[in-house]
């Protein structure tokens, strides 16, 4: 197994939390501006403080996810003056589920831009994971539902480690690997179609009621309820429990006042989601509920946040996309985790496929694996990922891709065509670039790396 110590000739840092002694090279005051502006959350001993260090970040450079927050209010407001049925509980639940597939894929494409690697294959490979789940839920095969989505997900998990192998043992750059897995996976595709059903003009309906209501069924009113409950409970007693366990070790722990403003925001936000949700919002008949893939998507979203920040491989993924020769230097073994990461990647991508044929009730060769890609990028660095590597979340591709799906909803109520939506799509990427580039520069001109 690989080691991960620094060699003994480089000075010992304190652990991750512990606060550093402060009378060796500054003073006391000193020291303690500079750990609050190092790790507000967990340097802070009050709610003020916090803030205080917060907004020097801010003023560092470090935006966080303030842009994305303020393009996403600025657009539902113009889109809310311009027509007046945006905010209304069918078109926001609309919006949720057009967004399912742009958040998915651009988790997926996180995982590799954390390296500072890009995957231009990620709209294909998840169209190749819808059909080979549709080919084999389709006659003759009549495969379970459950059996034929695991197929289809272990597809495109083999493409994305293929890749991640190729890109890693060759040293051939990813941008040249995954443009030739684009254009791959596309023909295979088309050829997994037209062998399968060379009757039905390019297309394969999705035959399990499962599959396809993981879009177009809805969870009961009470169940939503319900579920919120549980979740808000067990998030308060995990972030208290976590809080308390760090105190009794000797270690920095954020503010009673700050997990607990924590929790009310989360509860606020999941109970506008569950009352938006279960509003009527049916036209000739009542319809109600969230729909199933919002609770699966926020399920991933918990499930990869877990894994970037909380395990081992995530804390190599950021060491690499940090600087990559020290991460060598200290024992990680750089060809495993990037090739993981790759096959992560294909993971997502297959599971945002199985979403976009839910929602569609079929899949065909007609897919735009290209368009897809660009959104999934556009959605991560929107969301705040950056392009050089070491920085990024699960949450910003969530951020992002609702953001871009807000664009993508309002355009269609406003009757524009494709055209204005990419323009403007592709300012707003832009824009996020720029951010990006510009905290780089500010951060290391003061000698931190936001």
């Amino acid at each position: 197994m690989a080691r991960t110590q620094i060699p003994s000739s480089t000075p010992p840092s304190p652990r991750e939390g512990e606060r550093p002694a402060a009378d060796e090279t500054v003073s006391g005051a000193a020291a303690r501006e500079a750990e609050l502006a190092a790790s507000p959350e967990l340097m802070a001993n009050t709610l003020g403080e916090y803030l205080r260090a917060w907004v020097k970040r801010v003023r560092s450079g470090d935006s966080g996810v303030l842009p994305i927050l303020g393009g996403l209010v600025a657009i539902v407001v113009i889109f809310q003056l311009q027509v007046h049925v945006f905010l209304s509980a069918l078109n926001l639940t609309n919006l949720l589920v057009q967004g399912a597939v742009f958040v998915l894929l651009g988790m997926a494409e996180i995982f590799v831009l954390l390296l500072g690697e890009i995957d231009l294959s990620v709209g294909f490979v998840a169209g190749v994971g819808a059909v080979v789940s549709a080919f084999l839920m389709a006659p003759p095969f009549n495969l379970p539902w459950f059996v034929a989505v695991a197929a289809g997900l272990a597809s495109t998990t083999f493409i994305g480690a293929v890749q991640g192998t190729i890109i890693t043992r060759l040293h051939l750059p990813s941008f040249v690997v995954t443009l030739a897995g684009l254009l791959g996976c596309e023909g295979l595709l088309i050829y997994i179609v037209n062998t399968s059903s060379p009757a039905s003009g390019g297309t394969i309906r999705i035959t399990s009621v499962v599959v396809n209501d993981l879009v177009n069924g809805n969870m009961g009113v009470a169940a939503g309820w319900v579920v919120l409950t549980v979740v808000l409970v067990a998030y308060a007693a995990t972030s208290f429990w976590r809080d308390r366990r760090r105190r009794r070790s000797g270690l920095s722990a954020p503010p009673m006042s700050l997990t607990v403003l924590k929790v009310l925001m989360t509860a606020v936000a999941g109970i506008v989601l569950v009352w938006i949700c279960n509003s009527d919002r049916g036209i000739l008949v009542p319809v109600t509920g969230i729909p199933w893939v919002i609770p699966a998507v926020l399920v991933i979203l918990l499930a990869f946040t877990f894994l970037q920040g909380r395990t081992r491989f995530g804390r190599y993924v950021y060491a690499i996309g940090g600087n990559s020769e020290a991460a060598r230097r200290a024992g990680i073994n750089l060809a495993r985790i990037r090739t993981i990461s790759f096959a992560l990647s294909g993971l997502t991508a297959g599971m945002a496929g199985i979403v976009y044929e839910s929602r569609l009730g079929s899949i065909s060769t007609g897919i735009d694996g290209g368009t897809l890609v660009l959104y999934a990028v556009a959605a991560a660095v929107i969301g705040g990922a950056s392009l050089f590597g070491g920085r990024g979340k699960a949450v910003h591709a969530l951020l992002g891709g609702l953001l871009i799906a807000a664009i993508y909803n309002g355009m269609g109520l406003l009757g524009l065509t494709a055209a204005p939506q990419y323009m403007i799509t592709a300012v707003v990427l832009l824009a996020a670039v720029t951010v990006d580039a510009v905290a780089r520069r500010s951060g290391a001109s003061r000698g931190t790396n936001p």
